[in-house]
Formats: structure tokens, C-alpha cells, sequence
């Protein structure tokens, strides 16, 4: 999409908050959004697929909808202060993407409903009661479980068969990283891969952790999402081709962006279904009703660019299965 159709999306304001311009007697719900990244070709993407659904269900900014948007791209503290300025602007409804945003809003956030478009664990994350039914003020669309992590190895391992060493790049304190490092150890072995934990914390870590690992041969990295490795994401494909290293990635945007390769939800999907979660709640529905929904549709993604880069020929049999080649 481009970033005119985005922008036209928002009622042709360039600017966020938009400001109501309800008809009379029409009352303008407010709906708070936190991103989890900078605002990037990609993020708008998955924004714009949210807001045209909206649009589709009869929710029109400046109508009857007020939607005050917030991007991230750096520490904790930064995302407290997008979270409290999200908070002053009184909404109806909150749309969250990653864990840590949804961590530092639920406290703070009251009775106010929440729906996420992707978060990994919700329930181990301690965020719902339970997938079938949430309770509280908290419901969504789950991003990626621990299984996947086992398939992120796979897809690398597939990509670039030399391969006999994998580090994860991972970040301890995120909930569902532990289950996705147990996933890829127990792949692993029928692999025929070492792997190795990257622990990180911010892009000096990232730094120090790949440059590190590619002091020896035949090695690849799976990136596991969260927020700090979106925020550093151009960082770590940089590094990636640096030294010549094949990387996994989650998201289709990375590979837009210059990764290698990624296998992932589909979040354009996920982000029409959070509208569509949206427009229940605004009629009326309660958040502990609505069921935590398991994604559904993924995607397969490479950048042959990346791949001559760094010497990689991509067999063509992982090839014809790709929803998406960059050449």
C-alpha cells in the first residue's frame, strides 16, 4: 500500500490524533493504538488493513471513530510514555502488537478493553485466563506459540542445508522465548545442527552476540520476535550480511527490508480480525466472551538479493512453496 492509500485510510489527516468530526447526533468512539515499531512501510501495512476493515464495518474516522495511534522503536521507558499518553486520551478500546506493550497496559489500563493483534503466549504470559474464554478485560490474536520455534530451524536449515551451527537470537525476560528455545533444541538433534542461545537486551547486545558468532563457519541465526529485535531489526540484517550469516526471521516485513528469509503469521490477517474484534466491542461485547484466536494463515517469504549477498543459492524446490520472492 502506498503511503497516500495509507494516509487516505486516515481521512486524509497526516497528522495522529485524529481530531472527531462527528456528524450530529452520531457519538465519536476512541480507539487507542500501540505499535510496536517505528513507523515503517510494513507497520502501516498491517495499520491500514485495521483501519479499512473499520471501514468496511461502518466505523469512518472523523465520523464516528477517533483513532489516536502511537509507534515504538526504542526502550521500556519510551513505551511508558506512549502507554500514558494513550491512556490521557481516554478511549473506548485499546489495540495492542507485542508483548511488552500489552504487559505495561494492562495494569494501567482498568476495565478499558483491550484487544491485541499479536502477542506470543497470551496465556503463559499471564495475559488471559484462558484461550476459550480470556475473562477479564483482555482478548485477541495469539502471534506465534512454542512449536514454532522448532520451525523456525527447520526453515533455515532448508534454506541454507550447510548449516551446522544456529544461534537464537532471544530476549530472557520475554515469556514465550523459553518455549521457543525448547522447541528448537529438541529440532535440533534430527536437524543436525548445534544451537546456541543469544541473549539480548538492546542493540549493543545484538551487536556483540552475532559478531561473536560468526568468528566461526557455517552458521545461521533464527530471530525471535519481540519488541527489542523489531526495533533493532535493520541492525541485525546488517550484521546478518555483514558476515555473511543466513537469518530466519518472523515476519514478512524483514525480508522487505533486506532478511534473508521468514516464515510467520500473516499479519494483515490478524489485523483485520482485531477490527473486526474491535467493532463487537464497540456494539456492546465484552472482551471476557470473546475467544483468544490461534492464527490461521502464514507465510513464506525470501530475498534473493540477500541471498546473492551473501553467497547463498535458495533450492529452488523451498522456492516454488514461497508466498513471496524479492528478486
Amino acid at each position: 500500500m502506498k503511503r497516500r492509500e495509507f494516509i487516505t485510510l486516515l481521512g486524509g489527516a497526516a497528522a495522529w490524533p485524529l481530531a472527531a468530526r462527528a456528524q450530529k447526533g452520531e457519538t465519536t468512539r476512541r480507539i487507542a493504538v500501540l505499535m510496536v515499531t517505528a513507523a515503517t512501510g510494513q507497520g502501516e501495512t498491517y495499520l491500514a488493513s485495521f483501519l479499512q476493515r473499520l471501514e468496511e464495518l461502518r466505523w469512518l474516522q472523523g465520523r464516528n471513530i477517533s483513532t489516536n495511534v502511537r509507534w515504538w522503536a526504542d526502550g521500556p521507558e519510551q513505551m511508558r510514555t506512549a502507554v500514558a499518553e494513550q491512556l490521557a486520551f481516554s478511549p473506548d478500546v485499546f489495540v495492542v502488537w507485542s508483548n511488552l506493550a500489552l504487559e505495561l497496559l494492562k495494569p494501567m489500563a482498568g476495565k478499558v478493553p483491550i484487544v491485541f493483534a499479536g502477542v506470543g503466549d497470551p496465556l503463559g504470559s499471564g495475559f488471559v485466563a484462558s484461550l476459550a474464554r480470556p475473562g477479564g478485560n483482555i482478548t485477541g490474536f495469539v502471534s506465534f506459540d512454542g512449536p514454532m520455534g522448532g520451525k523456525w530451524l527447520e526453515v533455515l536449515k532448508e534454506t541454507a542445508p550447510h548449516l551446522r551451527r544456529v544461534m537464537a537470537i532471544l530476549h530472557p525476560d520475554v515469556p514465550p522465548h523459553p518455549a521457543f528455545w525448547r522447541s528448537i533444541k529438541e529440532a535440533a538433534p534430527r536437524l543436525g545442527v548445534e544451537v546456541i542461545p543469544g541473549a539480548v537486551h538492546d542493540a549493543a547486545g545484538i551487536d556483540s552476540a552475532v559478531s561473536s558468532f560468526a568468528m566461526q563457519e557455517n552458521g545461521g541465526i533464527i530471530v525471535l520476535p519481540s519488541a527489542i529485535t523489531r526495533a533493532n531489526e535493520n541492525l541485525i540484517i546488517t550484521l546478518g550480511r555483514r558476515h555473511r550469516l543466513p537469518a530466519v526471521y518472523p515476519s514478512e516485513g524483514s525480508v522487505t527490508a533486506g532478511g534473508l528469509v521468514s516464515y510467520g503469521v500473516d499479519f494483515r490477517d490478524n489485523f483485520r480480525k482485531t477490527a473486526e474484534y474491535v467493532d463487537r466491542i464497540l456494539r456492546g461485547e465484552k472482551p471476557s466472551d470473546l475467544p483468544v484466536q490461534q492464527p490461521t494463515k502464514f507465510k513464506l517469504a525470501f530475498n534473493l538479493k540477500t541471498a546473492k549477498a551473501i553467497g547463498l543459492e535458495i533450492p529452488p524446490i523451498l522456492l516454488a512453496r514461497a508466498d513471496e520472492v524479492i528478486e
